[in-house]
């Protein structure tokens, strides 16, 4: 598999050898879907807290009498069909919302993502990418140079300057290649990774 290299002004240049098995692979809609999901699913957290009928402080006498009113029969307050009562299956801040993903079908998962990325022309290669100062007009200048507008930049390393003059730009993210994530890879329509960062993803979803 060839990956197309560009320059720092945009322009296609010598393209790149790359594994089959990582860049060459079929797209598998179920798996990335399962994936996205379960990582989304893993960084959310519990904190909504709702009371149940025992939680709420009502008295627990009867409301009325059971019979001869011609309402229905009621036992407390509290009830959950009755307004400010408790909820019958309330919210927990304990609540466990992780999802178990083997090894395996994470590595195949984003191999299927960077493989969909190349077919699509997403995926660009760069010998390497840095600025000379931790200024975000600088890193603006050579994105806007290199043609791309919301882009993923995946390194080898992170590069300080970079990442500084990266924070202020909102469609602009810098990572590293053991950082490369799948709702990333999927949400931004341009990725570039340098020649070391591509060593780095071989490496790791080998």
């Amino acid at each position: 598999m060839e990956l197309k290299v560009i320059n720092e002004n945009g322009k296609a240049g010598a393209s790149i050898n790359a594994s089959d098995d990582l860049f060459g692979r079929e797209y598998n809609e179920t798996l990335v879907h399962q994936l996205v999901t379960a990582y989304q699913a893993n960084a959310r957290s519990a904190n909504s807290k709702q009371k149940g009928r025992s939680e709420i402080a009502k008295s627990t006498r009867k409301p009325f009498a059971q019979k001869g009113t011609g309402r229905a029969r009621a036992g407390m307050a509290s009830s959950p069909l009755w307004r400010g009562g408790g909820k019958i299956f309330p919210n927990s801040p304990d609540q466990n919302y992780t999802q178990k993903i083997n090894r395996k079908m994470y590595r195949a998962g984003l191999a299927s993502i960077y493989s969909q990325l190349v077919r699509d022309g997403r995926l660009s290669v760069v010998d390497a990418l840095s600025v000379d100062a931790p200024k975000t007009k600088l890193l603006a200048q050579k994105i806007k140079a290199m043609g791309l507008d919301r882009v993923l930049i995946i390194t080898d390393s992170m590069d300080e300057n970079l990442y500084l003059s990266s924070r202020n730009l909102p469609n602009v993210l810098v990572v590293e290649a053991h950082q490369a994530d799948p709702v990333s890879l999927v949400r931004f329509p341009q990725v570039v990774v340098t020649r070391g960062a591509l060593a780095k993803i071989e490496e790791l979803l080998a």
